[in-house]
């Protein structure tokens, strides 16, 4: 089978500017974005156009020039809202730097933050006020200029947003000569233009320098295998500072589609149903969530049998191009919405049986790879040539192989291509060790299947060594351990004995549904349970692969703001606790 990854036309874009341009032209009048207003007795919804888009942030860069913010470094931190879309743009489209910041950190790590990006500006959602107020009385290092809060009007503290905004574009209106220097700011697309903190897992994380080439390319090429189009809609949820959220909103924006923004966690059902989406952008912890939901519903109503019948009778009829998934699984899709047709997956792997389960019941699952240092997306799924487990193949644009395989095909990926970044700031011999003759090193496993698909086993350095030379990979029996319904997540790691690893798992159950199915169990009870249900795990692979100590918890592992376990952090906590 030869690799599908250019199955759409696309545009091209020089750069970031290049693509909001083309974009205007060609959807001007067409709903870019949502807004949801709230006031004390009432919600409105304002809808802004791609016109009206591209207008705030011509404005917003004019007026950025005109208090001397001209090839300057801004950072932008706030929850997910229009004016982090509008920000992001105007600072890049003057040949700036922009710097997003998590919307999650503690007032500590968000000095020093402010501290090594070495910011000139920073404009920021009012939740962040205090701990800004502070940061800007009392601490010398930080060298910020400009303080600029998205919501209040301007107090002598703070300059205001909208009145930034409302001066751009008088200034725009009036063709200033500071209108006339950003909107021909001369971009090169090779240059650092954002600068991003990855979610490390020591106190200083590090900070991936990338392009508007990166960026531009990227889009086009994830475009070319994963349709959207005007009419579709995307509720915007993973945090903007990760690139992968962020990637999320423009790849919905060149679609000519629309983007609403999630009023948190809790309401993504409601906010599912409110507007209508029909995309969307996530990670697995989410799709599986949903899925379970679903199911366990299903199964109170006793309707498991006629789902597994129904989705035997749409994949036979699937096969003779007939398909009825979507009527058939009317009921499934409406407790979703009503709309929603598909699930771009990434930042962690998906249980393969919720993958399937989607796609037989008519929303498709598009799972993909990728790491902020590559822009993220290094390969995904066709929606039109998925196959179930993989993530896909590589971008069309890039360069994927396998450094190093073993007996089974298994090595480390590296990447080559234009999404690739520039390096760590700051950090030469960090970007040295990863970046050697223009290829990216991952550090994660994984290995190409005779059609091109490429499957990822594990990371580089989770990887259990035993002393026989045994590999195992945690990622495959975490999968296996989390299908058990008690199990809220865990996490498999080599636990020391003597002069080897033992292979242990720690189990996060789900306290309220252990009460609810099993009723009062004492902890002796539960582990024995448990133990029963890994040796069944432990009879389906391989010897060297039998998990032999379990730690079980109801405390939730601790992840970082993208929900990703931090591994290295929880494994050191564990073993100080046992």
């Amino acid at each position: 089978m030869k690799v599908k990854n250019d199955v759409y036309k696309t545009d091209h874009f020089d750069d970031l500017r290049d693509m909001m341009n083309k974009t205007t032209d060609k959807f001007a009048d067409k709903t870019a974005f949502i807004i949801k207003i709230k006031n004390e007795n009432e919600v409105r919804y304002r809808n802004v156009t791609f016109n009206e888009f591209k207008e705030d942030i011509n404005a917003l860069g004019t007026a950025l020039y005109n208090i001397g913010l001209k090839k300057s470094r801004v950072i932008v931190i706030s929850p997910n809202r229009y004016e982090w879309c509008v920000t992001y743009m105007a600072v890049v489209n003057g040949a700036s730097i922009i710097v997003p910041l998590d919307r999650s950190l503690p007032g500590n790590e968000m000095k020093g933050m402010l501290e090594r990006s070495q910011a000139d500006a920073i404009i920021f959602d009012k939740k962040y006020k205090d701990t800004i107020r502070e940061l800007k009385n009392n601490c010398e290092t930080i060298n910020i200029k400009y303080y600029i809060c998205m919501d209040d009007e301007e107090d002598g503290e703070f300059l205001s947003y909208s009145k930034l905004l409302e001066k751009g574009k008088k200034l725009v209106k009036e063709n200033s000569k500071d209108s006339q220097e950003y909107l021909n700011a001369e971009i090169d697309p090779d240059k650092m233009s954002i600068l991003l903190f990855t979610s490390g897992t020591t106190s200083l994380s590090k900070a991936v320098m990338l392009t508007h080439r990166n960026l531009s390319e990227q889009i086009p090429a994830l475009r070319a295998v994963l349709d959207s189009w005007p009419g579709d809609v995307s509720l915007s949820f993973l945090p903007l500072h990760h690139t992968f959220g962020a990637l999320g909103i423009w790849y919905i924006y060149v679609s000519g589609a629309t983007t609403a923004f999630c009023d948190g966690l809790k309401h993504i059902q409601e906010n599912l149903k409110e507007y209508g989406v029909s995309v969307l952008v996530t990670v697995p912890l989410l799709v599986e969530n949903m899925y379970n939901r679903v199911m366990k519903t299903v199964e109170k109503e006793g309707k498991l049998e006629t789902v597994k019948k129904g989705r035997k009778i749409a994949n036979c009829l699937d096969k003779l191009h007939i398909d009825v998934r979507r009527k058939l699984f009317k009921d499934v899709i409406n407790a979703l919405g009503g709309k929603l047709r598909i699930f771009v997956v990434g930042a962690a792997p998906l249980d393969k049986e919720v993958a399937k389960g989607f796609n037989e019941m008519g929303i498709l699952v598009c799972q993909g790879y990728g790491l902020t240092e590559t822009s993220p997306v290094v390969a995904t799924e066709p929606d039109k040539y998925g196959k179930n487990g993989s993530v896909g193949f590589p971008l069309r644009n890039l360069k994927v192989e396998i450094d190093e395989p073993n007996e089974e095909g298994i090595g480390e990926i590296k990447v080559k291509g234009p999404s690739v970044m520039l390096g760590y700031y700051g950090m030469p011999e960090e970007t040295a060790r990863v970046l050697k003759d223009g290829w990216f090193y991952t550090g994660d496993l994984g290995y190409f299947d005779k059609q091109g698909y490429l499957y990822i086993t594990g990371r580089k350095k989770d990887v259990i060594v035993l002393k026989n030379g045994k590999n195992i990979y945690p990622e495959e029996l975490e999968l296996l351990i989390n299908k058990l319904e008690y199990v809220s997540e865990c996490l498999v790691f080599g636990y020391p004995k003597d002069d080897d690893l033992m292979v242990t798992a720690k189990i996060v159950y789900n306290k309220e549904y252990i009460e609810e199915t099993y009723g009062d169990m004492t902890k002796d009870e539960l582990q024995n349970m448990i133990w029963n249900d890994i040796k069944k795990i432990n009879a389906t692979v391989a010897g060297y692969q039998h998990v032999k100590k379990i730690i079980i918890t109801d405390e939730p592992l601790i992840k970082t703001t993208t929900a990703k376990v931090k591994r290295f952090v929880e494994i050191e906590k564990t073993l100080k606790e046992n």
